[in-house]
């Protein structure tokens, strides 16, 4: 197989582990936070027992998603070295400042945090999650300042074959990182609120005897995926502009899906001719399956927003406790907002080829010089760890949504603010 498409494929394997991680961090975090602020404000003693609960779900896929993004450091250097001697001066600022958001503050705070338990103020303690949930954010936008240029590549010049940063201002304001920021802000909301509202959905499948924790738990979970899996449809449609006049050819795929009813001149073939005219010979086509992969996206968005109406229907007179068959379905919404979240990132990141940075640097001038038999090598060793380490994680977090909230291993909770779980469902 050529060396091309093995550091390709290298690459959207380490990328597509790491959203994974990334996406269910980013959605938790404010749940959790949300959490912990009503007990620390309102006194509630089940949501300390939840914020426990759902914290230590939430660190286990931290701290493995850590080790994921290590890997995914490591692409630079090894496979995509064209990409920095061309571009390191315009986004290597952004890249240094997410690494010192996510490695040092993000970290240093959900430690504090951890080790915190009866030893801080409470509300020390709860700013100190409230931070971890902005650096996480904090974070995301300045990776979304590094990508966004790769698909719009404004406040910059070329010299010599090199581009340099020109206006800071206008890489910040990239129409494609603000409307990216939106959208992915959404779709973690999502898969958090779907997460936590379908693990309890489980447990009630389950026949749980603490059905008030989880009742609390769903309705948390629903009242976050509802409005968010309509936001996340709103967030994305508003991309369509920007991505018309930054990628015009990619939108002249995407039309047949899009924009059914328009059969206006932005063909592919033609906007082809144009790119070829202006940038020399060439096929700048991406791949035509990327429009399957939008349908697919846009059907599983469809079935978020029924199972999320549907779950916070079932809330009335806590149905979705009473009926296993009802607490089945709201599970099915836990894998759905990543599916559709892993298609949306290969529409969003393989739709921009051939281009590393649309328009400018070709993904063929970006790569190292890196034989085939090398990168082989480096993608069976990665994909395994890679592997290895989204498999931990999934046991870990299954094995502690299956356990509940009982003995929770986060924190020494005190011997007064234990819940005394619910045998009936009497409330």
């Amino acid at each position: 197989m050529d060396a091309e498409i093995l550091a390709r494929l290298e690459f959207a394997i380490t990328v597509g582990f790491h959203w994974l991680f990334v996406l269910l961090t980013l959605g938790l975090a404010p749940i959790i936070a949300y959490m912990q602020a009503r007990h620390v404000i309102g006194g509630n003693p089940r949501f300390e027992r939840m914020t426990r609960f759902w914290g230590q779900i939430y660190v286990v896929n931290y701290v493995l998603g850590i080790a994921t993004g290590l890997v995914m450091e490591f692409q630079f250097g090894l496979s995509w070295s064209g990409l920095s001697v061309f571009a390191g001066n315009v986004f290597g600022a952004p890249l240094a400042i997410e690494t010192l958001v996510a490695f040092f503050a993000e970290s240093t705070f959900l430690g504090m945090w951890i080790f915190g338990w009866g030893r801080l103020p409470k509300v020390l303690h709860m700013l100190l999650f409230w931070l971890v949930t902005l650096t996480a954010y904090a974070s995301t936008y300045w990776i979304l300042v590094a990508n966004g240029f790769m698909h719009n590549p404004v406040g910059h010049e070329v010299r010599g074959g090199v581009a340099y940063l020109t206006d800071f201002g206008a890489m910040l304001a990239n129409p494609n990182t603000l409307y990216a920021m939106w959208h992915i802000v959404a779709a973690a909301m999502v898969a958090g609120g779907g997460f936590v509202a379908g693990v309890s959905a489980y447990q009630f499948v389950r026949r749980t005897r603490e059905v008030p924790f989880f009742l609390s738990s769903a309705r948390t979970g629903l009242a976050v995926a509802v409005p968010f899996s309509i936001a996340v449809a709103e967030t994305g449609f508003r991309q369509i502009t920007p991505l018309h006049e930054a990628q015009p050819m990619k939108m002249a795929a995407l039309r047949d899906v899009l924009l059914p009813e328009d059969r206006g001149p932005a063909t592919v073939a033609q906007v082809q001719s144009e790119m070829a005219a202006r940038l020399g010979p060439g096929d700048y086509a991406p791949p035509g399956w990327i429009a399957t992969a939008y349908d697919i996206m846009m059907t599983s968005a469809f079935f978020i927003v029924v199972i999320a109406l549907f779950g916070a229907a079932c809330l009335i007179r806590d149905g979705i406790a009473r009926s296993r068959g009802a607490a089945f379905v709201v599970a099915l919404i836990v894998p759905i907002p990543f599916v559709a979240a892993t298609l949306g990132w290969l529409v969003r990141e393989v739709g921009r080829q051939p281009w590393a940075i649309y328009g400018q640097l070709l993904t063929s001038e970006a790569r190292s010089p890196v034989g085939a038999g090398t990168m082989l090598i480096s993608l069976i060793g990665f994909s395994a760890l890679l592997a290895a380490l989204a498999i931990t994680n999934w046991c870990l977090i299954a094995r502690y949504a299956r356990r509940g909230p009982r003995d929770t291993d986060l924190g020494t909770p005190a011997a007064d603010s234990r819940e005394q779980p619910a045998v009936a469902l009497q409330l």
